[in-house]
């Protein structure tokens, strides 16, 4: 984050700070929020396809949280849901990968909100929740039609911008007065263009995107005409 000149979300008065690995902080409660974490996905992938991917990526994401809540000194973490590809990789992680988890709930509030990938609890420990109303704000994995004051992810978003004559692609999260989605945080995880119909359909005139990146880069969220 460019500590110079952070770009800050509000949310029904809640000041959040989108970080540059796709999480978002909110200092006054000195909560972490991350959503989209999918580990286990080379396992659910080599399981379902047969196809092997390098078997790493669950321990590149548990490294990157570490990182954020070190330098952000959280003491609550909310997980908005698809932490784990499937349950099945929920399952299978293996004893260094939970310890590592137990060791980064350690002191902390650690809330697992439930997703479509991840439906119902887990053998981890935390709290493990539908969703979660704290203060103005309420954590929930999928968007809803009214989105008063919503935090979710699920829709993975990225932008594409112009740079330099060529076409670049970042994730990025997407915001207005009423709502804010964040990005895929977990490493094997892909994402929607943010012209999608879908997200197009969720936000209104005025509506934002900040782009992944060190710093991280506020602009325009483009909004279709309607058909």
């Amino acid at each position: 984050m460019n500590r110079q000149d952070p770009c800050h979300i509000e949310i029904r008065g809640a000041v959040l700070t989108p970080l540059p690995s796709g999480a978002l902080y909110w200092a006054k409660e000195r909560l972490l929020v991350v959503s989209d974490l999918h580990l286990g996905k080379s396992d659910r992938i080599a399981r379902r396809a047969g196809t092997l991917l390098p078997p790493y990526e669950t321990r590149d994401t548990l490294f990157r949280i570490e990182t954020d809540l070190q330098r952000s000194g959280a003491r609550m973490i909310i997980c908005l849901g698809d932490s784990f590809d499937d349950r099945a990789a929920a399952e299978s992680l293996d004893e260094e990968e939970r310890l590592w988890i137990a060791r980064l709930q350690a002191g902390r509030r650690w809330i697992w909100i439930e997703g479509n990938h991840d439906p119902g609890p887990v053998s981890l420990a935390g709290s493990h929740l539908a969703e979660l109303a704290l203060g103005p704000l309420v954590f929930r994995h999928i968007a809803t039609a009214t989105g008063d004051g919503e935090v979710s992810g699920h829709y993975h978003p990225k932008a594409e911008i112009s740079a330099r004559g060529r076409l670049v692609s970042r994730r990025c999260f997407l915001w207005d007065e009423r709502r804010v989605i964040l990005p895929a945080y977990g490493t094997y995880t892909g994402g929607l263009r943010w012209t999608d119909p879908a997200l197009q359909r969720l936000f209104q005139p005025g509506a934002q995107a900040a782009l992944l990146g060190d710093p991280v880069r506020r602009v325009p969220m483009p909004l279709m005409a309607a058909e």
